[in-house]
Formats: C-alpha cells, sequence, structure tokens
C-alpha cells in the first residue's frame, strides 16, 4: 500500500521505516508468490499493472477488517485510550482539558500517537485512534467533533525572508507568496485552508516538496524558500524549538478551530468521559459562536 500510494520505493520505505533494500525484496517476494507483476518499474518511480490495482482494493479492505478488530479489542479493554494528534501533545495543545480527564479518570491507560496531517477524508484519518485534536478538520458523514477554542492564523517564514521583519501581516500580503507543497494523498480541503485558498479563491503557487506531517513541513519553510500558516499557538511552540523561524499574526484571515474529533464508529464509555468533560469546561458551540461574532471579518 505505501509503494502504490507513493508510487516509489525510497519513499515508500522512509514512511514504513524499512531499509530499501528490504523493502524492494518484499514487494519481489509478493509478485513471485502471486505469479503476476503488481508494479510497472520505469525511471521515475512505479505504477500499479492492473494486477495491482485489484491486489490493493483487496488488501485495502483486509487492512480495514484487521483495524476494526484491533479497535474492538481495545474497545473491550475499557481503561484503554488511543489518543491522537498533530505535531503538538495534547498536555500542550489543550492543558485544561488533558488535566481535568486525567483528574476525573486516574486509572486509565493513555496512549499517545502522532498523526500525520490528515490523508483522503477526516474518517480514513481517524481509523488508527480513539480521539484526536484537530484544527479545522474538514467535515465528513462518520465524523464527530466537539470545538474547543477558536484561534488566529499565523504566518510562518524564515528570518531571511522578506517579510520576516514584519509585525503583522494582512491576507493581501501574502496570498502571491510561495508555500510548501503537499503530499498528494493530503485531504485536499483542509491542505487548501491552510494555504489561504479560502481567501484566494484558488490554489497557491507552491514548492515541489511533498509535506505530509509537521516536521517535514518546517523543514520546508526553514529552506526560506515558501512560507506556510498555522494557529497560533502551534506557531509559538514551533518557535521554541527553531530559532530559524518567525510566526506573524494574519490579522484578517478567518479563523481556525481546535476541535476534539472521533470516528462515529468509534465510540466507548472513555471517548463519551473525555467528551462530557470537554463540554463541562464551558467551551463549545455557544462560547465559540460568542467569539466569532468577535472576529473581524475578512
Amino acid at each position: 500500500m505505501a509503494v502504490a500510494e507513493e508510487g516509489q520505493i525510497t519513499r515508500a520505505a522512509g514512511r514504513v521505516h524499512i531499509a530499501q533494500p528490504a523493502l524492494s525484496q518484499a514487494i519481489a517476494h509478493l509478485e513471485q508468490r502471486l505469479g503476476v507483476p503488481l508494479f510497472v518499474r520505469h525511471p521515475r518511480g512505479m505504477t500499479l499493472t492492473a494486477a495491482g490495482e485489484a491486489y490493493l482494493d483487496a488488501a485495502q479492505t483486509a487492512l480495514t477488517a484487521i483495524a476494526d478488530a484491533d479497535r474492538a479489542a481495545q474497545r473491550a479493554d475499557g481503561d484503554r485510550l488511543d489518543w491522537g494528534f498533530i505535531g503538538v501533545p495534547p498536555i500542550v495543545q489543550a492543558p485544561e482539558l488533558f488535566s481535568a480527564f486525567i483528574l476525573a479518570h486516574p486509572h486509565v491507560r493513555l496512549s499517545f500517537s502522532e498523526l500525520y496531517f490528515p490523508r483522503e477524508t477526516s474518517a480514513a484519518w481517524l481509523s488508527d485512534v480513539d480521539v484526536a485534536l484537530c484544527f479545522s478538520p474538514t467535515p465528513h458523514p462518520d465524523v464527530q467533533l466537539h470545538p474547543l477554542r477558536i484561534e488566529p492564523r499565523a504566518v510562518v517564514l524564515a528570518k531571511t525572508h522578506p517579510l520576516a521583519e514584519r509585525k503583522e501581516l494582512a491576507v493581501e500580503d501574502v496570498l502571491d507568496e510561495t508555500f510548501c507543497g503537499d503530499h498528494p494523498s493530503l485531504e485536499p480541503v483542509r491542505a487548501a485552508f491552510w494555504k489561504l485558498d479560502d481567501h484566494r479563491g484558488g490554489p497557491a503557487r507552491t514548492t515541489t516538496d511533498r509535506a505530509s506531517n509537521a516536521l517535514e513541513l518546517i523543514a520546508c519553510v526553514s529552506t526560506g524558500r515558501s512560507i506556510t500558516t498555522a494557529p497560533a499557538s502551534s506557531a509559538a511552540t514551533v518557535l521554541d524549538r527553531m530559532p530559524a523561524l518567525v510566526a506573524i499574526p494574519l490579522r484578517d484571515a478567518k479563523p481556525t478551530v481546535l476541535c476534539l474529533v472521533w470516528h462515529a464508529g468509534n465510540r466507548s464509555p472513555l471517548v463519551d468521559a473525555l467528551i462530557a468533560t470537554a463540554r463541562s469546561l464551558g467551551n463549545g458551540p455557544r462560547k465559540l459562536a460568542r467569539e466569532r461574532s468577535r472576529t473581524p471579518a475578512a
């Protein structure tokens, strides 16, 4: 699946943390066992044959069934919760919620999963965790969410960038800038949001980079060849670790919303307890609506 999605062995090997020769050998052994070629090799990478497409569809179904079985077993273990996040862990991203939940449920076994940026759909992205924190997730019929807080966006760029000395930026100042490119599998609506397509009305100019997680995005921006936008709190966290970058408030961009998100089919007593804790803190749609009413129009 990784080779099919990445289109080449090198990127797929890095994604699944396997040495490139070992992955090439595994693909060759699989083709030998099946007796059919799954990929066409060419100088720029690999593409699926018709047999490969059929095998990929069946493999995806099988792996989905395995993931469902894993989740069923984990849900039966009533004191475990797998909490996903992107880049910034829950204790930093939502400290009040994290602390209140731990205080109310001291015996819960929490595990944490740092996630790639959402791929394909929000529902697919959530398949391996019970619940996750995400800024401005794209709506999906199988995904439920609870908004925690609203935040302005900031522009993150290298200190060598011509705009780095500005104290504040407007959307029109950066619409024509070059943004970091995304991995093609990323959920398109959310990926476009961070490149300000919601203001531009069309796609941004991007680099050829294929960033699929926070660290790859930071590395791309650090070169000075591109910029990105981020939630104000996440941008501030990045600056603590990356002194070569600056974050500049983006005063008139539509705000982003930090949400607690979960797959509708993944409900469990602990997920319900976490949602109840979030609601008890006084966050949610009512507070969000009040804050939106005070946010200047873009």
